[in-house]
């Protein structure tokens, strides 16, 4: 390779041609151009003898330049030349190149990615094979081969960066037991993100190991360009306060952190500042509580990556809390109150509405629930006055938390806006006259908020507010005295929730409120006023869910989208702890109502940068922008000039030139014809629809597809089409039937009738359907098609909840003309049309398949007897799914490879059921039937 400053040639003894351009000049000099011919019509004697215009002797300086510039470019373009060439790595043989590709590459990811177009395409031009591999897990990792490489370009096209930290030590020992590997000597490269996580040396010696003589080159970002990250946000005073960290103590480095609300829109934008000799920053927002309690999203302005987010969830929200007090003292001893102890506890985590205190809290409460408001509090109030009562009822109705605490007032007489009904009267414990010593606490159980919490074996009770015993007390108790008593009850009240502390705030009748516990326990009652209107009719204590499912992630460059094929749901218990891998990317799990957010930054995440290495043999940055190959856009430019050539040589013989008269009678017959044409002749964009339906028509009807619906999501429809292939592999080798390839149909434009069965996964992102779109459905279905609604969640199916994928199909299909459903029967055509099955399961099992009811008179249904609409939830097209090789793409759950034949056996079945009807069911076969196989 010739290498003139930022431009090489790979073939640069073509150059040489260049010598040959003096003789192209001199054979264009010599060779004078075709002579003009000039028609002389003896009539006209004197038509062009004014002229005076002669043949040139030469061909003219400026065609000879332009056929000079077309040659020369000819010759460059031979060459190879080209711009900002790779740097070169010196050796020969098999090339390996290991890319880091872990959250923090995604921030200078072209980089990255230049640099493994450089080394590939530098490995190219010597015909050395290359392997790429990546450090992040895969749940699907390639196998180690190496490629050609253009192949191997398109594989490093592919890789992209994933939100979690990169396994270099699984890696590493994935490619130390590689047959491929086994040579003595691989050239290898390490394209690192420049941090260390704990293990960059013992990396390097193994991958020096491996490279042998061939040497190790490790390219990795100039100090200062590392990936910053940002924490999880601090709680302390009513600042909502952000930490940015990066790797190496370097100079100050200043940025900003990015507040948004869901819908992208941006709340505020707080500038951060390294100082010198600093590794972490401060981002300090202040933003009113109704702003701040809108914030879904943090993230470090211009850093792209997943370490760069923060997603906030209702923990991270603060709640307005208001408390309003009926005790005498008050005023007197503000210090033994019971609204002190609870400004003490709920204060650091919720923003507290102040009132001018009122001795009996009228007009109090009226002010206090004008404004929005989160929890209100009422300690020691029996009785709330009628106009009162009406306001706080209807609040909590609405989606407000109410917490009382019991008292003197409260064991005298109560209302009814308490969980349980209660006793008149306390139960004294540990009194001269007592007939029992003061309560510990019970153990939480587990259904309670409060499971998890540590109860002190020094918190007693000496007496409290009993409540009556109805059959639903045990489910409608959080907290129970050693006894059995219940302590702390909830019940629902319209969307809203009632918690009652069968005990004061103070030290009156129990030390709780001077404990520990008492603040955890607040803390997490608070927490539920964002979130009851997800609680079951009697009681919260049986709100909590086991496990959590994902419902949007992080990508390596921090964006939020559909959940990959291999993320699955997480343990309540194990959410905090739970260590991010692809089964368990960052991004928000649980309901849509209520989220919980995985972030990929902890508290405690220190980035350290990697230092000394043993073992490489050259280490460098980053260089610039990628190589650009100038061989095409040279060819192109040697092309117009040649098209150039040939006009100009036109014009210059006089081929262009004719009598004015001709010229005249030509333009007058030719103008109205070529008017004419253009007012005829259809639009552009209507030839070009007109072309694309008649392939897609000739396509579809040449050979009998299955069909998907393109939804326009891209991982949907790339799995809807995998899903398709494989199952069509599978009928031709099980069935008579051999589909071809199947094809992705548009709704709103193509046409369905050429295809048997239609595929339909549902996605929350899909638009409503004109009326147009719904009228071709109905056509498709009454006319003999046949279309399988997949919602893909039965994953995400908790207690009855409607899922997102059944939304999605009830706000689709809303206003389709579609017949009544139910579950298959027993015995139906679609259990037995090839092979015998009694569930029908697809990546997930245990989801219902609905199909058209049968008549009330048990007849067979139209079309045959062939449901027109399926719907299912087991999400099949994913069981189905292979790649070219055979493999399956995702896993299937729980039933395993067992599982996946099932479902491929559904999927012959349904097709068979789709072109064959009842035949089947049809009991005028039967004795055929049993004569063939000998009965």
């Amino acid at each position: 390779m010739l290498t003139l400053g930022p431009l090489a040639f790979a073939s640069p003894w073509l150059l040489l041609g260049l010598a040959a351009l003096p003789a192209i000049w001199w054979l264009l000099r010599v060779s004078p151009p075709l002579p003009k011919r000039v028609r002389f019509p003896a009539i006209r004697l004197l038509v062009g003898l004014v002229r005076e215009e002669e043949t040139p002797a030469h061909t003219p300086l400026w065609l000879l330049l332009l056929r000079l510039a077309i040659a020369a470019l000819v010759i460059f373009a031979l060459a190879e030349p080209v711009w900002n060439p790779a740097p070169r790595i010196a050796g020969t043989g098999p090339l390996l190149i290991v890319t880091d590709n872990g959250w923090a590459a995604a921030s200078h990811w072209n980089e990255r990615r230049a640099a493994m177009d450089g080394l590939i395409a530098e490995a190219g031009r010597a015909n050395r094979p290359v392997l790429v591999v990546g450090t992040a897990p895969d749940t699907n990792a390639p196998e180690l081969n190496f490629e050609t490489a253009d192949d191997a370009r398109a594989r490093a096209r592919a890789l992209e960066p994933q939100p979690i930290e990169p396994d270099r030590t699984a890696l590493a020992e994935r490619l130390e037991g590689a047959e491929t590997l086994e040579r003595e000597s691989v050239q290898t490269v390490w394209i690192s993100d420049g941090l260390d996580y704990g293990a960059a040396a013992q990396f390097a010696r193994r991958l020096s190991a491996i490279a042998g003589s061939a040497g190790l080159t490790l390219i990795e970002p100039a100090p200062g360009n590392r990936a910053l990250a940002l924490l999880p946000p601090g709680e302390e005073s009513g600042v909502l306060a952000a930490t940015v960290i990066r790797a190496e103590a370097g100079g100050p480095q200043t940025g900003s952190v990015r507040a948004t609300q869901e819908d992208g829109a941006v709340l505020s934008e707080t500038p951060f500042m390294f100082e010198d000799g600093a590794k972490s920053a401060t981002a300090a927002f202040e933003l009113p509580l109704e702003l701040r309690n809108k914030v879904a999203r943090l993230d470090i302005a211009g850093e792209q990556s997943a370490g760069a987010v923060v997603l906030a969830d209702e923990r991270w929200r603060r709640r307005s809390v208001a408390i309003v007090s009926g005790a005498s003292a008050e005023e007197a001893q503000p210090l033994l109150s019971d609204a002190y102890y609870l400004r003490r506890a709920i204060g650091p985590y919720a923003e507290l509405r102040e009132t001018p205190p009122s001795r009996d809290a009228q007009g109090e409460i009226e002010t206090l629930l004008a404004s929005p408001l989160s929890v209100l509090i009422l300690a020691d109030i029996g009785n709330l006055t009628d106009a009162d009562y009406a306001r706080v009822e209807d609040w909590v109705s609405q989606g407000g938390l109410l917490i009382r605490f019991a008292g003197p007032r409260m064991a005298e007489k109560s209302d009814d806006l308490v969980p349980v009904p209660l006793r008149s009267g306390g139960r004294a414990l540990g009194g001269t006259l007592s007939w029992s010593t003061p309560q510990h606490l019970a153990p939480f159980e587990e259904e309670s908020p409060f499971f998890g919490l540590d109860v002190p074996d020094d918190v007693t009770v000496s007496r409290q507010v009993l409540a009556e015993p109805v059959p639903d007390l045990s489910s409608r108790t959080w907290a129970r005295l050693s006894d059995g008593t219940p302590l702390v009850t909830a019940a629902r009240r319209g969307e809203g929730l009632v918690v009652l502390f069968h005990v004061p705030a103070n030290r009156d009748w129990s030390n709780l409120p001077i404990s520990g516990l008492f603040v955890e326990m607040l803390r997490r009652t608070v927490a539920l006023s964002q979130a009851v209107g997800g609680l079951p009719e009697e009681g919260a204590a049986s709100a909590r869910s086991d496990l959590l499912s994902p419902l949007a992630t992080l990508n390596g460059f921090g964006r939020l989208g559909t959940p990959p094929a291999t993320a699955t749901a997480i343990s309540v218990e194990q959410f905090e702890s739970a260590e991010r891998s692809p089964r368990h990317p960052p991004g928000l799990y649980g309901t849509a109502g209520n989220p919980r957010a995985l972030n990929l930054a902890t508290a405690d995440l220190e980035l350290t940068p990697i230092g000394v290495l043993n073992g490489v043999t050259e280490r460098r940055a980053f260089e610039g922008r990628a190589e650009q190959r100038l061989a095409t856009p040279a060819f192109v430019i040697a092309l117009i000039l040649l098209v150039l050539d040939t006009v100009a040589a036109l014009w210059v013989t006089g081929l262009f030139e004719t009598e004015r008269i001709r010229r005249v009678r030509f333009a007058a017959r030719f103008t109205p014809v070529l008017l004419a044409a253009l007012l005829v002749l259809p639009p552009g964009d209507a030839l070009a629809q007109e072309a694309g339906n008649d392939d897609f028509a000739l396509k579809a009807s040449l050979d009998t597809r299955l069909a998907y619906v393109i939804t326009g999501n891209a991982e949907i429809d790339a799995t809807s089409e995998a899903g398709l292939s494989g199952l069509s592999r599978i009928l031709a080798m099980r069935t008579a039937f051999e589909p071809a390839e199947p094809m992705g149909v548009d709704l709103a434009t193509d046409e369905l009738a050429f295809f048997p069965v239609l595929y339909w996964p549902m996605s929350p992102g899909q638009e409503d359907l004109a009326p147009e779109t719904l009228g071709k459905i109905n056509a498709y279905m009454k006319n003999g098609g046949t279309i399988l609604f997949d919602t893909r969640d039965q994953d995400q199916a908790v207690g009855g909840m409607v899922t997102p994928g059944t939304a999605t199909l009830r706000r689709l299909l809303g206003r389709l003309d579609l017949p009544p459903l139910e579950p298959v029967p027993q015995g139906h055509v679609l259990t037995k049309s090839f092979y015998l099955m009694h569930d029908f399961p697809g990546r997930w099992a245990g989801g219902e398949l609905w199909v058209e009811a049968s008549s009330p008179d048990g007849g067979n249904l139209s079309n045959d007897g062939v449901s027109t609409v399926i719907v299912g939830s087991n999400d099949y097209a994913a069981a189905w799914a292979r790649d070219r090789e055979g493999r399956a793409l995702y896993a299937v759950v729980p039933g395993g490879e067992r599982q996946r034949e099932m479902a491929e056996r559904f999927g012959v079945n349904l097709v068979m059921y789709a072109l064959t009807g009842n035949y089947k069911a049809d009991q005028v076969h039967v004795p055929a039937l049993l004569e063939r196989l000998g009965q």
